[in-house]
C-alpha cells in the first residue's frame, strides 16, 4: 500500500480537498486503484449534528455515515464508494481508545496520547485503506490521506505525530507528503514568507514535504518557485504551481502539465505495482473522458440559469454537493451554468414590508430563471418563500427539481393551491397541526430524543410504479424497475393523502420497498416538475451526473428529449477528445 498525505498550512480552506482528489484522480489514470481518508480534528463523532452555516454541507455515504464534505469530493473525482470509517475524527478516535480502556485491552497501563492514541490512528488508517471502494472489488493500491485543519493547530497535534511515526512504519518508499500552502500577492508581489514559515513548522514536527503545492491567484513566477525551493529545501520540480483556473475540474490537468504524476511515480516506485491491460485501458479512458468534460466546460457558449432557492445561501458550501451536481450536469449538456442564489425568506411578503429591494431582487431572479431548484434543509424559516417558488414553477411551466425538503414543500403547495386545503402544512413547521392538514409527518420509527445519526440515512431502494412508463425521470435513469439513492430525513409525505394527490395529477412514480413511503413525484403535462425524497446530489459524479439534476439542467436548456435519447453521452459524441 502506498500512502500520499496532503496537509495544509498558512490558512484553512486553502483547497486541500480538491488537490487530494485531483492527485487521486491522476493516479487512477495510470490504472491504479485509489482510495481516500479524511482526518478531521474536531471532537464531534461526525458532521451530522453540525449546522450547515457552521461547517458547510454534511455529506452522506451509502452506509449512512454523516461525514465531512471533502468525502464528497473524493467520491465525485475518484468514482469510488467510501464508508463512514474513511472519515476519522478526534471524537471517533478518543471514543475508540476509551472503549478499549474500559474493556481492559491495555492491561492496566496508563493510557496516553503516545503511544495509545497515535497507535490507534495508525491502525485505523491501515485497516480502512485496504477496504475495496470501486467496482473491481479489489484492495486499493494507493491511499490519499487528507489532514484537515492547519498544521500547527493544537487539535491536529496527535494526528501529525501519528503520521510522523507512520512514515517509518510503512517505509520511505510507501509514504509521500504534499503540503498545500498559500502564496499571497501583495501590491503585485508574490510573497513566499508564509510558505517558508509553514514548511519550517512542518519540519519541526518531524514531517518533511516531498512536494509543496502553492495556491496563488496567479501563475507563479519562476523566481518565486526557485525561492521557495531554496528556502524550503526542495527541488524546483517539487514546487507545484496551483494557480486559479477556469474550474476545479481543471486542477488535475494543471497538475498533469507540471509532471506531478511523474514525480510520484518515481518517489513511490509505482512501477513495481503490477497492472494488466484492462487496468491501463481504464486509466486511459478516464483521462480521455476527463479532458472531454473540461473541454465541454471551456467550449460552452449558451448559458443555463438555475435559481437555487435555499435557506443557507450565506454559506454556499452548505449546498456543495448540489452545486457540483449542477456543474456535472451542465458540463454534460455543454452549457455554462449560472446559479442564481435566492434566499428563500426574501420571497415572502413579510420581506417586502421590511426590505423591498431584497424582495424584488429575489423575485426578479425567480422570474428570469430557466429552472428552479429547492434543495434540502431543516426548520421553518424561509419555507413559505420556497412554497412561492414551487408555485411559480408549477403554474408557469418552469422546470423544477425539489430535493428532500423541496419535495415536501412542493407537495404542500400542491395541496394548498390545487386541492384547496389552504391550511395544509408540515408537522415540522406547525406544532399541533390538525390531522386533516398534515401533508408532511414525522416518520414513526425515528427517535425524537437523540440527534446524532438517527435519521433515515444511507443507500435505500426506490421502486418505480406500474403507472410510470411515461415518467421523464424514469427514462433519465434508463427505465429500470428500481434505483438506489442516499437518504437523510426525519419527515415524509403523509401516506394517507397519496391517493388524493394522484387523483389531482401529482403522481408518486417512485416508492420504497413497502410501497407506502413516497420517494419520487412527477407532475404530468409539465416540461419537468420532479421532486425526490432522497438526495440524488450525493451520488453525482464528474463523469456520471445525477439523473434528476441532469434532467433539470437539460429541461432548462430545452434539450431534455435529446439527453433522454443519449445524444449527449460520451459514446455518442462525435467531437474530438484530443486536447
Amino acid at each position: 500500500m502506498k500512502y500520499v498525505v496532503v496537509s495544509g498550512g498558512v490558512i484553512s480552506g486553502i483547497g486541500k480537498g480538491v488537490l487530494a482528489s485531483s492527485t487521486g484522480m491522476l493516479l487512477k489514470t495510470l490504472g491504479l486503484k485509489v482510495t481516500s481518508i479524511k482526518i478531521d480534528p474536531y471532537m464531534n463523532i461526525d458532521a451530522g449534528t453540525m449546522s450547515p452555516l457552521e461547517h458547510g454541507e454534511c455529506f452522506v455515504l451509502n452506509d449512512g455515515g454523516e461525514t465531512d464534505l471533502d468525502l464528497g469530493n473524493y467520491e465525485r473525482y475518484l468514482n469510488v464508494t467510501l464508508t463512514k470509517d474513511h472519515n476519522i475524527t478526534t471524537g471517533k478516535i478518543y471514543s475508540h481508545v476509551i472503549a478499549r480502556e474500559r474493556k481492559g485491552d491495555y492491561l492496566g497501563k496508563t493510557v496516553q496520547i503516545v503511544p495509545h492514541l497515535t497507535n490507534a490512528i495508525q491502525d485505523w488508517i491501515e485497516r480502512v485503506s485496504r477496504i475495496p471502494v470501486d467496482d473491481t472489488g479489489l484492495e486499493p493500491d494507493v491511499c490519499i490521506i487528507e489532514l484537515g485543519g492547519t498544521v500547527g493547530d493544537i487539535e491536529s497535534a496527535p494526528f501529525v505525530e501519528a503520521l510522523r511515526q507512520f512514515q517509518f512504519k510503512v517505509g520511505k518508499e510507501n509514504f509521500s507528503l504534499i503540503h498545500v500552502s498559500l502564496v499571497p500577492v501583495i501590491h503585485g508581489e508574490q510573497k513566499t514568507k508564509p510558505t517558508q514559515a509553514a514548511i519550517k513548522d512542518l519540519r519541526s514536527l518531524g514531517l518533511v514535504p516531498d512536494m509543496i503545492a502553492c495556491r496563488c491567484s496567479e501563475q507563479l513566477n519562476q523566481s518565486t518557485i526557485d525561492k521557495i525551493a531554496m528556502f524550503c529545501h526542495v527541488g524546483s520540480e517539487q514546487v507545484v504551481n496551483v494557480h486559479d483556473v477556469n474550474s476545479t475540474y481543471h486542477v488535475p490537468l494543471l497538475l498533469l502539465e507540471q509532471k506531478m504524476i511523474d514525480y510520484l511515480h518515481n518517489r513511490l516506485q509505482l512501477g513495481d505495482i503490477t497492472l494488466n491491460d484492462d487496468d491501463k485501458q481504464r486509466g486511459n479512458d478516464l483521462l480521455s473522458k476527463w479532458k472531454k468534460t473540461t473541454g465541454n466546460f471551456d467550449a460552452s457558449m449558451e448559458t443555463v440559469k438555475i435559481a437555487l432557492v435555499g435557506k443557507y445561501t450565506n454559506l454556499k458550501d452548505s449546498y456543495l454537493s448540489v452545486i457540483k451536481a449542477l456543474e456535472h450536469s451542465s458540463m454534460r449538456c455543454r452549457r455554462k451554468l449560472d446559479i442564481m442564489w435566492v434566499e428563500s425568506s426574501d420571497l415572502e411578503p413579510e420581506t417586502q414590508e421590511t426590505d423591498k429591494a431584497r424582495f424584488h431582487e429575489a423575485w426578479n431572479k425567480i422570474s428570469s430563471a430557466d429552472g428552479i431548484l429547492v434543495p434540502g434543509g431543516f426548520g421553518t424559516r424561509g419555507t413559505e418563500g420556497m412554497i412561492h417558488a414551487a408555485r411559480w414553477a408549477r403554474e408557469n411551466k418552469i422546470p423544477f427539481l425539489g430535493v428532500c425538503l423541496g419535495l415536501q414543500i412542493a407537495t404542500i403547495e400542491f395541496v394548498r393551491d390545487v386541492i384547496g386545503k389552504t391550511e395544509a402544512s408540515s408537522t415540522e413547521f406547525v406544532e399541533g397541526l390538525d390531522e386533516e392538514n398534515q401533508v408532511v409527518i414525522y416518520m414513526p420509527e425515528i427517535d425524537k430524543a437523540t440527534m446524532g445519526g438517527n435519521m433515515r440515512l444511507g443507500l435505500r431502494p426506490t421502486y418505480f410504479q406500474d403507472n410510470s412508463e411515461w415518467s421523464k425521470i424514469r427514462k433519465l435513469y434508463g427505465s429500470p424497475a428500481s434505483v438506489e439513492e442516499r437518504h437523510r430525513h426525519r419527515y415524509e409525505i403523509n401516506p394517507e393523502i397519496v391517493d388524493e394527490l394522484e387523483e389531482n395529477g401529482l403522481v408518486f412514480v417512485g416508492k420504497d420497498e413497502s410501497n407506502k413511503r413516497c420517494e419520487i413525484f412527477e407532475l404530468k403535462n409539465h416540461p419537468y416538475y420532479v421532486a425526490t425524497q432522497y438526495h440524488p446530489e450525493y451520488t453525482s459524479k464528474v463523469l456520471d451526473p445525477s439523473k434528476p439534476f441532469l434532467g433539470l439542467v437539460a429541461a432548462s436548456s430545452g434539450i431534455l428529449d435529446d439527453v433522454i435519447d443519449g445524444k449527449y453521452d460520451f459514446h455518442t459524441d462525435s467531437e474530438s477528445t484530443d486536447f
